[in-house]
């Protein structure tokens, strides 16, 4: 068997022993390479059968209990034994673990209304897309866009200005909207 040789240290700074530095030596800048050429752009047709989606967009589903290969298989993510193991082991909203609920520890007071019908708003300001000489109706604001249903409750507000007189009829007014309405010269039917 052949000795084996060793390479000898050497102390000191210029030695080529791999000691601390480069021994006062410096390494040469490497060189910078010329840039390549851009290829042309050239405009390929656009083909039903050559779409694809772009790379990464579209990852495939996730198949669990497959087999111990898959890295989700035995328990599919599930983890031990258990209520949440089960199929069907959740637990519905609100549920507390047997604790009283909140929806249950809480106070109620009041009720809703279930007839209750909400005002449908109409600002004086837009009173100026209705056409000339025209009474102010709920019928006339529904032909005009202004209301989605004309047998439901109707109230103008005094937001903006009134242009000319108008006569209103069968439509609630608010207090603001009453004083622009009868500067203007026009009535509220009551």
């Amino acid at each position: 068997m052949a000795p084996i040789k060793r390479k000898s240290k050497t102390i000191g700074r210029g030695g080529r022993g791999g000691q601390r530095g480069l021994g006062g030596r410096t390494k040469a800048k490497p060189q910078a390479r010329p840039r390549a050429k851009a290829k042309p752009v050239t405009a390929q047709r656009v083909v039903l059968h050559g779409l694809r989606p772009p790379v990464g967009s579209h990852r495939a589903r996730i198949r669990k209990g497959r087999g111990p290969g898959s890295g989700i298989g035995k328990t599919a993510g599930r983890g031990g034994k258990g209520q949440t193991a089960r199929s069907g082991g959740q637990t519905r909203p609100g549920f507390e673990g047997g604790q009283m609920p909140l929806i249950r520890r809480i106070p109620k007071r009041g009720f809703t209304n279930p007839f209750k019908q909400p005002a449908q708003v109409v600002n004086v300001r837009h009173l100026g897309e209705l056409a000339e000489g025209v009474e102010v109706t709920p019928e006339t604001l529904f032909g005009a866009g202004l209301v989605r249903r004309p047998d439901r409750p109707i109230k103008l507000l005094g937001m903006g200005d009134v242009g000319r007189k108008f006569t209103v009829k069968g439509v609630t007014v608010s207090a603001s909207a009453r004083v622009k309405i009868e500067q203007a010269g026009g009535t509220i039917a009551s």
